[in-house]
């Protein structure tokens, strides 16, 4: 499938920081042989975010067995294989640069049992040993929603369960591979009935959805157990990504930060350049307002 790509509004623009921090980071994660998915999903923020040594770890390799039409991430077969030493790697990283909050995602690898799940476990437990203070948040593929590698996850205690629903009911089935609405749902609320993390999701606005969707999804997602809320605009990557249906202006992510926050959401960043991790720190303090 080829778009055209739409031309990016001048506010969409940034400048890449470099410095000290910027260095600092890059160095650490070739040193340790680690990916993330600023780098690997192509997010407009990662200069911004590693030059104030803010990132998030993409465990499990770079072949994501899922071909999302939204998503940067490289597709293909893993064939099954695991890299045991990366949770030290990726805990020895986050000691080094001293994050207070780390943000732990993963390719989907459908072709393992779990999913991944016992790697989850092990990071978490790794960055546990060396930074015991730090803030850990997960941002997981769907697992299928079955409760064994669900379980694994959520019975390491991670502060933050992070799932995205991504779109509106309606898109789902062209946006997302293999993943559905309703599936998010569930692992939302079987997470949130788990209660030991708080739970999380994002919205990438801008691939068509109305206004109406987007409430219900809002409605859909508090009424899982959500209490933090992500909202942003979809970037196309490529000319082979899902195109922009839209540029939504800036009034209407202040207009769905307000409904989040009525609805009974308890931390919500939303705008244009706003992702899942964007700032993930600062959501998840209460003193800080986004």
């Amino acid at each position: 499938m080829i778009t055209t790509r739409r031309p990016l509004p001048p506010e969409y623009k940034r400048e890449i920081p470099a410095g000290p921090t910027f260095y600092k980071v890059n160095e650490v994660l070739d040193s340790g042989k680690l990916n993330t998915i600023c780098v690997s999903g192509k997010c407009p923020n990662r200069g911004e975010c590693f030059s104030r040594g803010s990132l998030a770890f993409m465990i499990l390799g770079d072949l994501c067995t899922r071909h999302c039409g939204f998503c940067a991430v490289k597709a293909g077969n893993p064939g099954g294989i695991i890299d045991w030493g990366e949770p030290n790697r990726l805990a020895t990283a986050v000691a080094q640069l001293k994050l207070r909050h780390v943000v732990i995602t993963s390719v989907a690898r459908d072709d393992l049992q779990d999913g991944g799940a016992s790697v989850f476990e092990a990071c978490i437990q790794e960055v546990r040993k060396s930074s015991p203070s730090t803030i850990i948040e997960v941002l997981i593929p769907d697992f299928f929603a079955e409760r064994a590698p669900l379980d694994t996850v959520l019975n390491a205690r991670p502060e933050i369960f992070n799932h995205n629903i991504e779109t509106v009911e309606r898109l789902t089935p062209t946006v997302r591979s293999k993943a559905t609405y309703r599936r998010t749902l569930d692992v939302l609320g079987y997470a949130a009935a788990h209660r030991g993390s708080k739970i999380k999701s994002g919205l990438m606005l801008g691939l068509g959805e109305g206004r109406e969707e987007i409430l219900q999804t809002l409605i859909d997602l508090r009424s899982a157990g959500c209490e933090y809320l992500t909202i942003g605009q979809y970037l196309q990557p490529s000319t082979r990504h899902l195109k922009i249906e839209s540029y939504i202006p800036i009034e209407d992510f202040r207009r769905w930060e307000k409904e989040a926050f009525r609805l009974g959401f308890t931390r919500v960043a939303s705008g244009p350049l706003v992702r899942s991790s964007y700032f993930a720190d600062q959501l998840h303090s209460p003193e800080t307002s986004l």
